[in-house]
């Protein structure tokens, strides 16, 4: 299959990301953003309609047509100092009463917290039949972006990976590019678990291609879903399957599976995109359907404290009906890697 895709030289520099080499220009966070890219079309798997054409045909259990990856970045499990003030405002301004006296306590009180919603996160997708991976920091205090101590969490996150969900390590500021900070928030929160981590993404999608893919085969990660812009929803390097990476620097795949994002909430509603909310919607039923007809995997993003319209989980519960309306098969990172490799990768 690779070798025919290099044999169009055009995909082949999509996929291998060829523009995203010796760069000039990078984002505020140093990442290679869409509007810098010469893809034009980054709704369109160019790269994937490509590889279906030519005799990739990936299958899923149960016969599903396509896939669904579901994924959280905990950034934040403790609400703003300000939140128990503007956030009671808010609720009041909507008639909310039950969020409005929940709101002064909740910095205090976990069940007051609705950054503290695992458990609710898990309950709505088991309706589904759906698991999820949780991505959690391991930072330090006096680190960009710190908001908790991993090992607070030690209860929660036992509790998650001992029903079935995953725990995936999210990689802080300066981890894309530094093995040691990898390893160390690694080890650190593979002690919290009690088991090997074995999914990756970094915190704001900071992303050096091939670099990061290179120091994360090497920490011992076996997949990543870094890999999306953060600018665009989309396909950055046109391809809606998981794949191995290709170095171009050294003429080899490196041994880690991406599983592509595809969709982040902030990258539509709040930070990049600033759609509305029917234009969002829209833009999500059109990725997932090109995904469908390309047998693909769809990933998303959902963030544990993403509120909308002051509901927490409205639109996400609205995604997992949809992709469950179209019989996708939804499940975890893990579960998506070990299908892959074990049943698709193989008869490639």
């Amino acid at each position: 299959m690779i070798e025919k895709l290099k044999q169009n030289e055009e995909l082949w520099d999509l996929f291998t990301k060829k523009e995203e080499y010796n760069l000039t220009f990078s984002d505020q966070y140093d990442r290679f953003p869409y509007y810098l890219s010469s893809q034009r079309d980054v709704f369109d798997p160019k790269v994937s309609r490509f590889l279906v054409e030519n005799g990739l045909h990936p299958e899923y259990p149960d016969g599903k047509k396509f896939a669904v990856c579901l994924t959280h970045d905990i950034d934040v499990v403790y609400p703003e100092e300000l939140y128990p003030i503007v956030g009671t405002a808010k609720a009041f301004a909507k008639g909310n009463l039950t969020d409005a006296m929940k709101a002064p306590f909740s910095r205090i009180n976990k069940k007051c917290n609705p950054c503290w919603n695992f458990k609710e996160i898990m309950e709505l997708e088991a309706k589904y039949n759906a698991k999820s991976s949780f991505n959690f920091l391991a930072l330090h205090p006096g680190e960009k972006d710190f908001n908790y101590k991993i090992e607070d969490l030690e209860a929660e996150l036992h509790f998650i990976s001992d029903h079935g969900w995953e725990v995936g390590l999210h990689g802080g500021h300066e981890s894309y590019k530094s093995f040691e900070d990898i390893m160390e928030k690694k080890r650190r929160l593979e002690k919290v678990l009690g088991k090997q981590v074995i999914g990756y993404r970094n915190h704001y999608l900071r992303f050096k291609v091939p670099d990061t893919w290179e120091l994360l085969s090497k920490a011992g990660f076996k997949y990543d879903t870094t890999f999306g812009y953060a600018d665009c929803a989309g396909f950055r390097n046109g391809v809606c399957h998981p794949f191995r990476p290709f170095n171009r620097n050294t003429g080899k795949q490196i041994d880690i599976i991406e599983i592509p994002l595809i969709i982040m909430d902030r990258t539509l509603l709040r930070d990049y995109m600033r759609l509305d909310v029917k234009k969002a919607w829209e833009l999500i039923k059109r990725l997932v359907d090109k995904v469908e007809q390309y047998n693909g995997v769809v990933t998303i993003l959902w963030h544990n404290n993403t509120s909308i319209d002051g509901q927490h989980l409205k639109y996400y519960e609205k995604f997992l009906e949809y992709v469950s309306g179209k019989k996708a098969w939804i499940a975890s990172g893990e579960e998506v890697f070990n299908w892959w490799t074990t049943n698709v990768e193989k008869r490639c």
